[in-house]
């Protein structure tokens, strides 16, 4: 039977699944309770299930007449379980992670004192975990912030941003590993590179056979199409680091296998190309953007389609989510929505700009948003209006006045008024792309003016502060903080991201870095 889902209509409501077991009848004789011997050997990680017959084979040929010694894991495991099982696996990482840090701190201490204090020390271990995972936990949900933006050393010229990866076309998308260990990077080509973020070195996803997409989900191709588009406009890891997801002008949402490189499986639904993706932080559930102005979400643990989330009249560009249950979207019918997707309501802000262009959450009642008109704005939830505009953000200074200060708040891009030095062209002044460093004040912000602006956000004001201009050529079309802020990345093309209206022949496609000094 398959799996039972909570909202699984169109527009339902509700964005949990329950973990079901999957199995192709419902008869005694297969039930794992009357058949216990019954039980199938998979590897340390745990394999997506599917109703599939594929799903039984073992990965990669392992399992096969190596089994004995490996473990076996009844495939019964409740959702309670295993939020069970990955909390206690999360505690003894950061108990040793702990553990190591002590040691670091006493190792010029005698063997005696640590005798002496070794029962203290462990004593002590139970209650340095709960600060720590009490600390973790509140800037996760956004009820602490780090200062990181203070303390951020003005970069050298020697400090710029430095290419770690090449593409033949520009960057649409780019997204990091959990522990910032790891990059994925793609491109107008359709080509998904994933890269180590210190040596930049990696390898290459190769899309499989149509006959093997097919099989894989995906459906053929509607209106005047006549074959698949394999241009991405989106990418997305899920929160362990096991999965990869992609997007773009096929319309379809593409899961990989980050182990193996290997496509495991299509979503089709959306009616439109998909143009962004996000995982919820801690979950499985996955959200997808599109033209056709909805927002689907799905469960990569049994592959299935949960809801749809309507209440855009246009394109959605951008979207982000924490750990809470909720979607922030942006979209070229200049509003910003907030989805609280459990109680099935939304909070609408509307914006002056004919588009907003991206959008990022600092925390669960304040968010960052870019638009067409080179504003930066930033939001809160208690009002429909920005709390805080920062105009011309990226707008155009010839070389002769370069550090000259953009005015603020009077000059919009596209007026002919002002210093004849200040080039307004929208094309280049649009802001495509912000971020921001999970859990701190520090936020960036990239259009095609030549340069990636890093600014300090202000709790106590409500404002935006600008701190340093990072030189870089061409359009960049997404960017990616460290959650420790030691590094920023951005995919850079000689065209936006979602067209060719603009072009920087002297700008290399490709994915960026630029260290951060802390002080």
């Amino acid at each position: 039977m398959p799996p039972k889902r909570k909202g699984g209509g169109v527009g339902g409501g509700g964005g949990k699944t329950k973990s079901f077991n999957k199995s192709k009848k419902a008869s005694i004789d297969e039930d794992p309770f009357f058949k216990s011997q019954k039980k199938r050997k998979t590897v340390n990680d745990e394999n997506i299930e599917s109703s599939s017959d594929e799903e039984d084979e073992p990965v990669n040929g392992e399992g096969e007449g190596e089994g004995e010694g490996e473990e076996v894991v009844e495939d019964l495991e409740t959702a309670d379980e295993k939020l069970n099982r990955i909390a206690k696996e999360h505690v003894e990482k950061v108990r040793k992670l702990l553990r190591k840090q002590k040691e670091e701190e006493n190792e010029g201490r005698s063997d005696d004192d640590d005798d002496d204090n070794a029962d203290v020390k462990e004593g002590e271990m139970d209650s340095l975990v709960a600060k720590f995972l009490m600390k973790e936990q509140m800037e996760d949900s956004g009820r602490a912030t780090k200062v990181i933006a203070s303390r951020i050393q003005k970069p050298e010229s020697a400090d710029e941003f430095r290419v770690l990866v090449k593409h033949r076309q520009p960057v649409t998308a780019i997204a990091l590993s959990n522990d910032d260990m790891k990059g994925f990077s793609a491109s107008k080509d359709g080509t998904i590179l994933h890269w180590d973020v210190d040596s930049g070195k990696g390898g290459k996803y190769l899309w499989p056979s149509d006959e093997v997409l097919k099989s894989h989900g995906v459906k053929d191709p509607q209106g005047k199409a006549r074959k698949h588009s394999k241009q991405v406009l989106g990418l997305a890891v899920s929160p362990d680091g096991r999965y990869l997801a992609s997007g773009g002008l096929d319309r379809h949402v593409h899961l990989w296998d980050t182990r193996t490189g290997e496509h495991i499986q299509a979503f089709p639904g959306h009616r439109g190309p998909v143009s962004c993706l996000t995982f919820r932080q801690g979950s499985s559930e996955l959200f997808s953007g599109s033209f056709d102005r909805s927002i689907k979400i799905w469960n990569i643990e049994d592959r299935s389609y949960i809801t749809t989330l309507f209440g855009h009249q246009s394109e959605v560009l951008s979207i982000d989510t924490l750990r809470k249950e909720r979607l922030l979207s942006v979209g070229r019918d200049r509003t910003m929505q907030l989805f609280k997707v459990p109680e099935e309501s939304r909070l609408v802000f509307r914006s002056r700009a004919s588009s907003l262009e991206c959008c990022s959450l600092i925390n669960n009642d304040e968010y960052l948003s870019g638009s067409d008109d080179g504003s930066i704005e930033l939001w809160g939830a208690q009002k429909k209006k920005p709390v805080y505009t920062v105009k011309n953000a990226h707008a155009l200074l010839t070389a002769e006045n370069n550090n000259q200060q953009i005015p603020n708040a009077h000059l919009e891009n596209g007026d002919d008024h002002g210093p004849a030095n200040l080039n307004s062209s929208s094309v280049y002044s649009w802001v495509s792309s912000v971020a921001v460093c999970r859990g701190s004040d520090l936020a960036a912000s990239g259009a095609g003016n030549g340069c990636v602006r890093l600014w300090a956000i202000k709790n106590e004001t409500k404002s935006l502060q600008p701190l340093y201009d990072l030189p870089l050529v061409g359009f960049v079309n997404s960017l990616a903080f460290a959650k420790s802020g030691e590094f920023l990345v951005a995919g850079v093309g000689q065209e936006p991201r979602l067209g060719r209206w603009g072009r920087v022949p002297e700008a290399r496609n490709g994915v960026a870095i630029q260290r951060l000094k802390l002080s």
